[in-house]
């Protein structure tokens, strides 16, 4: 049975869609975009050449940049046309630039800075109150485009092939309320918190951040969060990483590529806004931006040392 938030974000978006012609030519778009398919270690990967997201790829997140423009997530600066549902501190918009079939932005209603610390269980929250959609969450310097406005972002689940794909988990935390496992058999390191309520689930994320890597000039571990509700628990996977953008990254040269990888990535479906892009992505390439951006296996030993030692 749909949540009655489920019905209003389908109602939204039938509304948005019939009176905002951008988005709904890119919604429309979506439908024809090329895939393929690839397989890293196991993991299914697809890869999407999506032109429209060429925005969020080459986004500009230097301090000097965001200083200079206006805050696209900000009320004030939104198209006209753009409505939205208010939930709690949070507005829930459709992203006219989407990825998924169903693609929400969901901003904090103030403009403050980009940091996941005391949010986790508002995001729990609104994966439980979402069913079949995934609440992403996405830092700072791994991916977000607004790393100077908090917002969330929101797909349908059955997209990402990662939600499901790990079998086997080693239980790092275990009590009556949550675990914290570390999936052991994906092609980069997976941490879940699994809970059933979002306040518990919040405090076993508390435990892991304080024992994730944080660099002097960091505000938060660099991460990425995927949660989705499955039946009475509430999985949140969190992706350590230790660099925004591989090395190769860039729009100048044969060997660049325009590859910002975020959430929706690391999750299993990599984004290519250039066709050239697209086809030149493959099983290789994706080992070597698991390899650069996320923790190596010794990375994750002391992180599960220090939670541990919690």
């Amino acid at each position: 049975m749909a949540s009655n938030l489920s019905q209003q974000v389908e109602e939204l978006f039938q509304q948005q869609l019939a009176t905002w012609p951008m988005a709904a030519d890119n919604f429309r778009a979506l439908e024809g975009v090329e895939v393929k398919s690839l397989e890293v270690d196991g993991l299914p990967i697809k890869v999407q050449f999506n032109p429209a997201r060429a925005v969020s790829s080459s986004a500009k997140v230097d301090a000097k940049s965001l200083k200079e423009r206006k805050c696209f997530l900000c009320k004030a600066n939104r198209p006209n046309v753009q409505r939205g549902i208010e939930w709690g501190n949070y507005e829930i918009l459709i992203n006219p630039f989407p990825i998924f079939p169903r693609h929400l932005t969901i901003p904090d209603r103030s403009h403050t800075d980009q940091l996941i610390t005391g949010r986790i269980a508002d995001m729990m929250r609104l994966a439980k109150e979402l069913p079949g959609y995934t609440v992403f969450y996405n830092g700072p310097k791994c991916g977000a485009s607004a790393p100077d406005h908090m917002h969330f972002q929101a797909g349908n689940s059955d997209f990402l092939t990662i939600i499901d794909a790990s079998e086997t988990s080693r239980i790092l935390v275990d009590d009556e309320r949550g675990k914290i496992l570390l999936e052991d058999e994906l092609p980069l390191p997976v941490f879940t918190i699994r809970a059933k309520d979002p306040e518990h689930g919040q405090e076993l994320f508390d435990a892991l951040y304080r024992a994730l890597p944080l660099e002097h000039d960091q505000s938060e571990p660099m991460l990425n969060l995927l949660c989705t509700a499955k039946g009475q628990w509430i999985d949140l996977q969190v992706f350590p990483r230790k660099k925004h953008r591989p090395s190769f990254y860039g729009t100048e040269g044969d060997d660049t590529m325009l590859l910002s990888p975020a959430s929706v990535d690391m999750g299993g479906v990599f984004i290519t806004p250039r066709e050239q892009d697209f086809k030149r992505l493959d099983e290789k390439i994706i080992r070597q931006i698991y390899d650069e951006l996320c923790l190596s296996p010794d990375e994750v030993k002391v992180v599960i040392k220090r939670l541990e030692d919690e």
